[in-house]
């Protein structure tokens, strides 16, 4: 019945979907591939943003010398970072671990209950609007309770990451399991394909942009949810987000800055992974196929 099913699945594709989401052939694929590497080599593609880190560097300098209470010479900041390493390397560490952790809880509760109420109407009436209202909740107003209730440790900052990141993933997930083409679903009922099936071969496959366009949301989201955490779920001496609260008690801007620069190259480094794992696995699409 399988290979009936996906006999007939594939007949109705071809007729329903645009071309620009048939497979490319090996050879178009390698000639994609080769382009895209050249692309990066030429200044046209890293120019631009070279430019820009260097406006942002003068701009930050003017800023440095107009408010020096707010923004430390780049020069302090890059001395940090330099002076001990091991130091950034060991928290950022730390950070990371409750970021993916958190990610990883967040994950799979999500996509089991965007399965169930893609297929039962009663329970997308009964969930959704408590997934609302969690997603509207400040929760750094609840982590103090959280802290209370499982104690000065890591089980906190992951319930508040895995929080944060829930609510992304929840949703474009159930709306990609319920954006598949009613002609090709049509197919698979006229064969008898159970639920299973149905989710297998069909609904899983059509919610994977839409997972991955989540995935591209909290992944970065992740690392701010742990810094939230290690900020209002008190108990930890290690972090970068512990070492922000701490520098900014003893009014050490610069430490500040470097700790926030780490965050920002572990959130931009965390992105361009899911965009290369999206292009792997999404070759297929028709929105890799623009990025390629």
């Amino acid at each position: 019945m399988t290979d009936r099913l996906a006999e007939q699945g594939a007949t109705e594709h071809a007729g329903v979907l645009p071309p620009s989401t048939t497979t490319p052939s090996p050879g178009t694929v390698r000639r994609r591939l080769m382009l895209r590497r050249l692309r990066i080599l030429h200044p046209a593609y890293w120019g631009p943003f070279v430019v820009m880190l260097l406006v942002l560097g003068l701009l930050w300098r003017m800023g440095a010398h107009r408010w020096p209470y707010l923004l430390p010479p780049l020069s302090e900041v890059g001395s940090q970072l330099t002076d001990d390493p091991g130091f950034f390397v060991h928290n950022a560490w730390v950070t990371l671990r409750e970021a993916l952790l958190g990610l990883g809880i967040a994950f799979v509760c999500a996509f089991v209950i965007a399965v169930v109420v893609s297929e039962l109407p009663l329970a997308r009436r009964a969930i959704m609007p408590v997934a609302v209202v969690l997603n509207v909740t400040p929760l750094v107003a609840i982590a103090p309770a959280l802290v209370v209730a499982f104690g000065f440790g890591v089980v906190p900052k992951l319930v508040v990451t895995a929080l944060i990141c829930f609510f992304p993933i929840l949703i474009n997930t159930a709306v990609g399991l319920r954006s598949v083409p009613g002609p090709v679903l049509q197919v698979y009922r006229t064969v008898h394909a159970s639920r299973w099936e149905v989710l297998r071969h069909l609904r899983a496959p059509t919610a994977l942009p839409y997972v991955f366009a989540s995935l591209q949301i909290v992944f970065p989201l992740s690392v701010i949810g742990a810094v939230v955490a290690e900020l209002s779920a008190a108990g930890s001496a290690d972090g970068l987000g512990t070492t922000i609260q701490v520098a900014s008690g003893r009014n050490n801007l610069s430490l500040v800055w470097a700790a926030i620069f780490v965050l920002a190259i572990m959130g931009a480094l965390l992105l361009l992974l899911v965009s290369v794992v999206q292009r792997r696995v999404l070759h297929w699409h028709e929105s890799s196929q623009r990025l390629a």
